[in-house]
């Protein structure tokens, strides 16, 4: 790269938590200021190193078990969501509950109850493992079968075809969701499709601005980490809007000078799940190695905004010293 070549960056917006997510860790935050530490968490409460880091040093303890949190304790269910069984769970370990599940995921647990209700086979779209696959499944278990991408089409069998239903992941790239759909279709013509777009809307934008720069940007730099769905999918949307190459980082420290050989114009974008903060460190990365220029690539506004769960209104320390003296507790 030649000293008198022009190097720009172009960021994406909208940038910084979604609602979701925004929610999820405010109620972490509410709940060690209410009750404090230890507040516990199943699985982690958004997926992103640093946010976890963070809650952890205040006093939230991650853990991948409801068996692990210890009876009489606080307990709260990550912005992923949970099966039924889990609450069940919980409440066997006279555990006090918090569900911060996003509301946008809470919308996907109900379409499956209902439409298991309806009595149709339910094919979820989403990836195996996903821990908001494995709790939309546990709503409606011998109704849902999971379609892992359109190469899962063929081995699909359903009870009846004039009653089948698609359901998503929300963290989907929207392409390959629709990809997949387009496959069952064929296979089923009647399938019918959900009330409302299951994919985030955060997902959509964040996926949108990212097809406006990559035809530009010879590197896009996608900040989040490796188990965010969400931001895994911005590194493949990258590529196919024509970036050159595209990578992941949780932080800029992890950014390789010589992915910038060559490149006059970087991509900066955020998965759903990330702080501000971190694409501030990538953005200063990049202007001291002479990306100073940054202009916006804005693919929407995000004006929605979700309450704090309804359980931050009660007092969870007495419910929990009820549920150990064998109480119940108003759910």
């Amino acid at each position: 790269m030649t000293a008198t070549t022009s190097r720009r960056v172009l960021l994406a917006a909208p940038r910084g938590y979604c609602a979701g997510v925004d929610r999820a860790v405010i109620a972490v935050e509410k709940a060690l200021e209410q009750y404090g530490a230890p507040v516990y968490v199943r699985h982690e409460i958004v997926h992103n190193k640093y946010v976890v880091q963070t809650l952890e040093r205040k006093g939230a303890i991650f853990v991948e078990r409801t068996e692990e949190v210890p009876p009489g304790s606080i307990v709260m269910f990550s912005a992923h969501g949970v099966a039924p069984v889990v609450h069940e769970e919980a409440a066997r370990g006279r555990l006090a509950t918090i569900d911060a599940t996003c509301p946008l995921v809470t919308k996907v647990h109900k379409e499956a109850v209902r439409f298991a209700n309806e009595d149709y086979d339910i094919l979820l779209i989403g990836h195996e493992g996903h821990e908001e696959v494995i709790g939309t499944s546990g709503e409606a278990p011998d109704h849902i079968t999971l379609v892992d991408g359109p190469g899962d089409v063929e081995k699909v069998e359903v009870r009846d075809p004039s009653k089948v239903v698609w359901l998503s992941q929300t963290t989907l790239s929207v392409d390959e969701t629709m990809e997949t759909v387009d496959a069952l279709k064929e296979k089923f013509p009647l399938l019918v499709s959900p009330p409302s777009d299951d994919i985030c809307y955060a997902t959509q934008n964040r996926q949108l601005a990212v097809k406006q720069m990559g035809a530009e940007a010879e590197l896009v730099i996608v900040v989040g980490s490796r188990n965010s769905s969400n931001s895994v999918r911005l590194v493949e949307v990258a590529k196919l809007a024509g970036a050159r190459a595209s990578y992941l980082v949780d932080f800029a420290d992890e950014i390789d000078e010589a992915w910038l050989e060559g490149v006059s114009t970087v991509g900066v974008t955020s998965g759903a799940s990330v702080p501000e903060v971190l694409v501030e460190q990538v953005l200063e990365w990049l202007a001291a190695r002479g990306f100073e220029d940054v202009e916006i690539v804005k693919a929407a506004e995000e004006s929605i905004t979700f309450s704090l769960p309804k359980e931050l209104r009660r007092d969870l320390r007495a419910e929990a010293a009820e549920l150990m003296r064998g109480g119940t507790s108003e759910g």
